[in-house]
């Protein structure tokens, strides 16, 4: 703790604000409470339609076709569990990761997080922070951006008596501000609160899609159902109990009832597997965006080198200013990476020999800070922007250092007293200021990685293109000596042809790294950000994903959709393969699930239109499923695959399942007018489509699960082993009858006949697929739509 200017609040005066309900805490909060996990997992549309599928059933005494009810119930269960272990690994990692605010109490300062503040608690607030509730400032001054609440990037000055919005951010000075509004009344909870009610949340492609699926299921089967029963027992005559039954069955066919349970618990699993490795997800959605980014965007510090920064010598242009260099290092109020190291070179008892009456902190905008003494004006930044048209006088003294990867620095005597607006006075060049960052040990492995999977890196820089380009190349990214002054591109179509030709870009101010992510999305990219400063987030709040270094400002983490909290950029290859893995197995598994729920909807109409009763019972259709949908599907979404995710999730899962459906049906219907032919009672019938569908279901889970590994091999047997051992010793919780030699020769017939009308079938969808593919390929681009 240390001696505040400020007395603040008492403790008393704390509990008393706690007692009142006071606190900066809201309830906007995006995670789910165990009850809301628990009733998401229960009271759903399709668990209440199996309530009332489980009522009929009982009704009519058909206890054996209740048979769908443990799968449910385990369904429901597993859910539940893994939703409330993944919420549990996220609110620990939330906590770790979560804002911090400077509090003076009882004339002390102290660091709590920002839940723990209360109304009328006063704050220090320092570049790169975050403002956590709507404040007044009570003493110094500070550059704001409110971009994140007002879309303008523009940095307003704040002084004493202005008010500060919640949501906004430091981006440079220092303050003391008094907290006004907080928890729910703030700017930011009102905000937050308003987007949630009207917008609700954004969705990845892949659960877009498969709510979608959801939604139409829902729509179709209660109609279809109450018809199957209808034509069943009014016009064909057939009992009540067969009736329900087979109604029932179709209906069981048609719920895509363990689809939204996979990719749940899918989804859970990888963000537990992440957190493992030190990585937190605040969006689940960036999970698929990430696996499917073909552009990305890093900052040199902090991702291709060491965060921490170190001056590696000063270079002084004639006479040696180490004295005032060191008064404007004392007297800065700047926290960056470069102050820091500063702060560091000089010594611990350096004193302040002359008085600061102004400072003017750097800004990423303006590439430079000053600072007005009592005899003279400093400045210290980037070269370019202090000696402006003059560069080139000093150019060949700054070269032999940026060729190497270093940064330079300019320290500077000003003839001038306005900073904040530009510099117009002459510039006396005193000192070079050399800095080096040491490349992270694993970055040319990460960056191999990157180019091997064809994603596109962009370095992106407010340092000397240069500088940046040595380290880039030094790094191993492909192209860094294809670099460009960002400062020299000003109109949109220089931007757009540096973007599809250039790889490092430096001088990029905040709003052109904004600008560049807007370009890149324009032209057709899926486009990751990564950043650690307050100058990125314009940029990430843009991106389709943003990934954030946790030992970055707290404002840059608590916007990104990915936190890296050990800030090892090192990770990242391995939060894309977590992506493509549980997209790529989803799909596989996916497409499972929907060759059931076709073939039961095509079934049904058929069954409807010809006057047929359904040939199955619910009992058998949650015997096939199991054991060629339901456990081969959760199974193989755990395998590892490396493959990029190509095309849309629902076009890809429905180009794999149509023709395994409409097999299914066509086989089906084929043998169920066979059957009326030859005379084979409904029983038989029944029991040999059971065969039939589980023979097609084992053949589409070969294909589906190709190329084979032993993981793969051993789930196939597995569940050949499961559907043998239901027909020959659980018959009658099944409904199998025994066959006939002629019965069963008429099966094998109709598998041999399936094989061949499903290769025939996958081919022709295929083949569909791929000109539908070509002529979208063809068409001209349409700006602004990602593909």
């Amino acid at each position: 703790m240390e001696d505040a200017r400020y007395g603040g609040l008492t403790q008393k005066e704390v509990k008393e604000r706690i007692n009142a309900g006071k606190t900066n805490q809201s309830d906007t909060s995006t995670g789910l409470t165990v009850k809301q996990i628990i009733l998401s997992n229960t009271l759903t549309y399709f668990n209440l339609i199996f309530l009332v599928i489980t009522v009929l059933l009982c009704i009519v005494g058909s206890f054996r076709n209740l048979t769908f009810l443990p799968i449910i119930l385990w369904n429901i269960i597993i859910g539940i569990i893994q939703e409330w272990r993944a919420k549990k690994t996220l609110d620990k990692m939330n906590l770790l990761n979560a804002p911090h605010a400077i509090v003076v109490r009882d004339g002390k300062e102290s660091k709590v997080t920002s839940e723990e503040l209360v109304q009328d608690d006063v704050v220090l607030l320092s570049a790169g922070e975050q403002i956590c509730a709507d404040a007044t400032v009570l003493e110094g001054n500070v550059q704001v951006n409110e971009s994140l609440l007002t879309g303008e990037s523009d940095e307003i000055d704040k002084k004493k008596g202005d008010t500060l919005l919640s949501g906004s951010f430091v981006v440079s000075g220092r303050c003391y501000a008094r907290l006004d509004k907080v928890g729910n009344e703030s700017y930011i909870s009102k905000l937050t609160s308003e987007a949630k009610t009207i917008d609700g949340y954004e969705q990845s492609e892949m659960v877009r899609s498969i709510n979608e699926i959801i939604k139409w299921v829902g729509i179709v089967i209660i109609p279809i159902g109450v018809i199957l029963f209808y034509q069943s027992f009014f016009l064909n005559g057939v009992t009540f109990q067969k009736s329900i039954t087979s109604m029932v069955a179709a209906v069981l066919g048609m719920i895509p009832e363990g689809l939204y349970l996979l990719t749940t618990v899918a989804l859970a699993l990888s963000t537990m597997r992440l957190s493992k490795r030190k990585v937190l997800l605040h969006d689940m959605k960036s999970i698929e965006t990430l696996a499917r980014v073909d552009v990305l965007c890093v900052d040199k510090t902090g991702t291709i080198t060491e965060p921490e920064m170190k001056v590696k010598e000063v270079v002084f242009e004639e006479d040696d200013v180490t004295e005032r260099l060191t008064d404007y290092v004392l007297a800065s109020k700047d926290n960056n990476a470069t102050m820091q190291a500063l702060q560091s070179f000089i010594p611990e008892d350096a004193e302040q020999k002359h008085a600061a009456l102004k400072v003017v902190p750097f800004t990423s905008s303006t590439k430079y800070g000053g600072i007005i003494f009592n005899d003279a004006t400093y400045l210290l930044g980037a070269p370019e922007f202090i000696m402006r048209s003059e560069f080139e006088k000093i150019e060949d003294k700054i070269l032999p250092y940026t060729d190497k990867g270093y940064r330079a620095l300019l320290f500077a005597k000003y003839d001038g007293t306005e900073l904040e607006h530009g510099l117009s006075g002459s510039v006396e060049p005193l000192a070079y200021v050399i800095f080096e960052n040491p490349i992270r040990q694993n970055a040319r492995q990460t960056f191999e990685y990157f180019k091997k999977q064809k994603v596109a890196i962009k370095v992106i820089s407010g340092d000397n293109p240069k500088t940046v380009s040595e380290i880039s190349e030094q790094a191993g990214i492909d192209g860094a000596r294809n670099y460009v002054d960002a400062s020299t591109l000003t109109t949109d179509a220089q931007v757009e042809e540096a973007l599809e030709t250039k790889t490092v870009f430096g001088r990029v101010t905040p709003k052109q790294k904004q600008a560049f992510v807007s370009a890149l999305q324009k032209n057709g990219h899926t486009v990751a950000m990564t950043g650690d400063g307050v100058n990125d987030i314009l940029a990430m709040k843009d991106a389709d994903c943003s990934v954030a270094m946790a030992s970055g400002s707290e404002a840059t983490a608590q916007v990104a959709q990915v936190v890296l909290l050990d800030s090892d950029f090192v990770h990242m290859p391995n939060v894309v393969l977590e992506g493509r893995q549980v997209v790529n197995n989803i799909q596989r598994s996916a497409s499972l699930f929907l060759v059931k729920n076709i073939f039961s909807l095509l079934m049904a109409v058929f069954s409807a239109v010809l006057m047929f009763t359904y040939p199955l019972e619910p009992s058998q259709i949650s015997l096939v499923t199991g054991f060629t949908i339901g456990v081969p599907g959760f199974l193989l979404a755990l395998e590892p695959t490396k493959d990029r995710i190509k095309g849309h999730f629902l076009t890809n899962v429905f180009i794999k399942a149509f023709p395994a459906g409409l097999t299914d049906m066509v086989s089906v219907a084929a043998l169920v007018v066979c059957g009326k032919i030859f005379g084979i009672s409904d029983d038989e019938i029944s029991t040999m489509a059971t065969l039939l569908l589980g023979a097609i279901g084992l053949i589409v889970l070969v294909r589906i699960s190709r190329p084979f590994n032993k993981k793969k091999w051993a789930i196939l047997w597995l569940n050949v082993a499961g559907l043998v051992f239901c027909f020959l010793f659980l018959k009658h919780l099944f409904a199998i009858s025994p066959l006939s030699r002629a019965d069963f020769l008429l099966v094998v017939v109709f598998m041999f006949a399936a094989d061949s009308i499903l290769r025939h079938l996958t081919h022709a969808t295929e083949r569909i697929a791929r000109k539908i593919r070509k002529k979208r390929q063809d068409s001209p681009r349409h700006f602004g739509k990602k593909g």
